[in-house]
């Protein structure tokens, strides 16, 4: 019972609550017409009996009253009183309308009735004429009492009718009429107005019911559309949070590796300062202290010989210094644009390494940021470091171009290829963090017939 409960609740909270208003606001305002309607209708039952029986009450004592004698006085009718009521009673149209009729003493002897043998007998008071002793009057329709004959049941509606007779100096209550009033006219404008009581409070309920329906509808719509709009609101937050992690990580991760690479970057530079330029500088100030210099007994000829050594040392050291100081100096490229950066990194590598390259370019390329410019001057420097290195500068080249928003920048060569996953060396490594730290993308393809590097990077132009 309690599973059938839960489930129902469950259903029922899964409904919208258009759906659960309509439903719910349904039944209760049914409910609602229902409980209004029938006091309303009980009301105007009562209302038009009342005053019905009160006009044909005031009717019949005016006709009937003059002809009965005082019956404060007078116990029992006189054969003369009893064959005047039955004339007046029998005869026109108080005859037609009036099918039963009995004159009640207080102590509930029948002093009068259409019927003679009711004349004399003794009952019990029913509610009715306790009520009416009392000075009201009191009216039923269509109903019947265990003190009553079946005879009034003639098939026509009937207004039972129970008028108390006054005392006219007194006004004391003295006995009571009892009469039924033959009311098919009353039955049918009764019925006509219970029926259009009905009609108006069903139609005052069903216009209230579209109303509400209409603002729940509608607020029922503003709330879905809202929470529709709310639930892609929090998805697409959600997918930034998850975006936004991936990229802490990214950058966290690309943050430890920048550091492990400059540390490596640093002892390069050491390794190559020492192997090189201090080799040769130490080898010129070995020169110096040679006995050429320090004795007087050598020619000439010799000093100048040994001047001329240390003076080639020395400047093959400031060779390798400016090598390595152009590796790591950047020209002014933040001004230049793109075609310009390409076309620069080329020329140099064509006169550092005295090998052509094949440059391709397109007919319109976009002006990143100093970043991606950057990364393009970078790629192709360190790309055709490798291609000369490892591909022993067969067939360079470079292109570069645009494929739907992304601008796309390719090294290739025709050398031997190797493997990515063992022969990365210290350069691509760098050049694909830098490259995936803007946002780019770095690829790296090769072959026994050949390398292509190429980055991918989605670019704004600069104003």
């Amino acid at each position: 019972m309690i599973r059938i409960l839960q489930n129902l609740l469950r259903r029922w909270s899964e409904l919208s609550l258009a759906l659960q208003f309509l439903v719910a606001g349904g039944f209760g305002l049914l409910a609602v017409m229902l409980v209004v309607g029938a006091w309303v209708t009980t009301q105007i039952r009562d209302g038009v009996i009342r005053n019905s029986a009160a006009t044909t009450a005031l009717y019949v004592d005016s006709v009937i009253a003059p002809l009965l004698p005082d019956l404060r006085k007078s116990q029992e009718l006189s054969d003369s009183v009893k064959q005047a009521l039955d004339e007046t009673l029998g005869q026109g149209a108080l005859g037609k309308r009036i099918v039963s009729f009995r004159l009640w003493r207080r102590d509930g002897t029948v002093l009068y009735a259409k019927e003679a043998g009711l004349i004399g007998h003794r009952f019990d008071l029913s509610p009715g004429l306790r009520s009416a002793f009392e000075g009201n009057v009191v009216a039923q329709f269509d109903t019947f009492d265990e003190n009553e004959s079946q005879a009034e049941a003639i098939g026509l509606p009937l207004l039972e009718i129970y008028n108390p007779v006054r005392e006219p100096w007194s006004g004391e209550v003295v006995a009571v009429t009892e009469f039924y009033e033959v009311a098919d006219d009353f039955k049918a404008t009764l019925a006509s107005a219970l029926l259009s009581s009905w009609l108006i409070v069903a139609g005052a309920t069903l216009a209230a019911f579209l109303l509400l329906s209409g603002i729940v509808l509608r607020g029922s719509r503003t709330i879905d559309d809202q929470r529709g709009a709310l639930r892609r609101q929090v998805s697409e937050l959600q997918g930034l949070v998850a975006q936004n992690n991936a990229l802490r990580v990214r950058v966290q991760r690309a943050s430890r590796r920048a550091t492990a690479l400059n540390e490596r970057y640093l002892r390069r530079i050491g390794a190559d300062l020492h192997d090189g330029p201090a080799q040769l500088v130490a080898l010129a100030a070995l020169r110096m202290d040679s006995p050429v210099f320090s004795s007087d007994g050598h020619s000439g000829e010799s000093r100048s010989t040994e001047v001329a050594m240390i003076r080639k040392t020395l400047e093959d050291a400031m060779r390798e210094i400016r090598g390595i100081c152009t590796g790591l100096v950047l020209p002014q490229i933040e001004t230049a644009a793109t075609t310009d950066i390409l076309r620069l990194a080329v020329n140099e590598h064509e006169m550092r390494t005295g090998t052509s390259v094949t440059l391709t370019l397109a007919g319109h390329l976009p002006e990143p940021g100093a970043s991606e410019k950057i990364s393009i001057y970078r790629f192709v420097q360190e790309g055709l470091n490798n291609a000369y290195r490892h591909g022993r500068g067969k067939d360079q080249a470079v292109s570069a171009g645009m494929k739907g928003s992304r601008l796309f920048v390719e090294v290739s060569d025709g050398g031997p290829g190797f493997d990515p996953a063992r022969v990365e060396g210290l350069g691509l490594a760098g050049l694909r963090e830098r490259v995936e730290s803007i946002g780019g993308q770095f690829e790296t393809l090769t072959g026994p017939h050949g390398t292509r590097l190429v980055i991918r990077l989605s670019v704004e132009e600069q104003a």
